[in-house]
């Protein structure tokens, strides 16, 4: 299977820099991951912080992935034993076939202490700290007013695939956190979907990308599903945050 293999070479690229830990989050963890859509979602705590050099070493490392098939999808975020009860606090990351900084979130670590995947080492629940519901709350709303609202108003980003499918998926995500106090799949996101009143033919359009054989969409689909999406999502996104504010 590509993916056993992909992780099994990244692990064992990963050992001369003796992780603590090595876990999976996301649809890899969760029991919704499909092979070659999905995105393998990772966390490595490593025994100290990433240093000028340790960038380097993990630079060389996923750069000699790159002929795995799925090396591409492969993004990881590296804590440090001394950095993990630092929720604010940006870790280097590997994603997008590029090397940066980024907080792991509230969402992350909430799904990481409920179900994530041991890959190596230590559990979550042994060394990374609980996300206490207040915080996972706060967070929710804060992205959803501040990151996805000003998003919803750039109306060329909707015309591709994964802007459709993250801010729809994650608007449902969203409400079922805010209204129920947990998370759940992309799947069942997906299935939340049309009772808050997404549009049907939208909603039919991301099952098929996830988990059809998708035509290609004509121009005029892409025009009309953006427009689609657009108008819902932005009073959508308004009625939640003034609900849970």
């Amino acid at each position: 299977m590509p993916t056993d293999a992909l992780l099994d070479r990244f692990l064992t690229g990963l050992t001369p820099l003796a992780p603590v830990a090595v876990w999976a989050h996301g649809s890899l963890a969760g029991g919704d991951y499909q092979e070659g859509r999905s995105d393998l979602d990772l966390i490595a705590v490593l025994p100290r912080p990433a240093t000028t050099r340790t960038a380097w070493r993990l630079g060389l490392l996923h750069a000699r992935l790159r002929a795995e098939p799925l090396a591409g999808l492969l993004h990881c975020t590296y804590l440090s034993t001394g950095t993990v009860e630092d929720a604010g606090r940006r870790h280097l990351t590997w994603a997008h076939r590029e090397l940066f900084k980024r907080p792991v979130t509230p969402v992350t670590r909430r799904e990481l202490h409920g179900f994530g995947r041991v890959l190596h080492g230590g559990t979550p629940k042994e060394l990374l700290p609980p996300v206490p519901d207040t915080e996972l709350a706060e967070f929710v709303v804060r992205d959803q007013r501040d990151f996805w609202r000003p998003t919803v108003r750039k109306a060329e980003l909707w015309r591709q695939d994964v802007w459709i499918d993250l801010g729809l998926l994650t608007f449902a995500r969203a409400t079922v956190t805010l209204r129920d106090g947990r998370l759940i799949s992309k799947r069942e996101a997906l299935e939340e979907l049309p009772a808050l009143g997404a549009p049907g033919e939208v909603v039919e359009d991301i099952a098929e990308r996830r988990y059809g054989n998708p035509a290609r969409p004509t121009e005029e689909w892409t025009a009309r599903r953006a427009e689609l999406t657009r108008s819902y999502l932005g009073p959508a996104i308004d009625t939640l945050v003034a609900a849970y504010s």
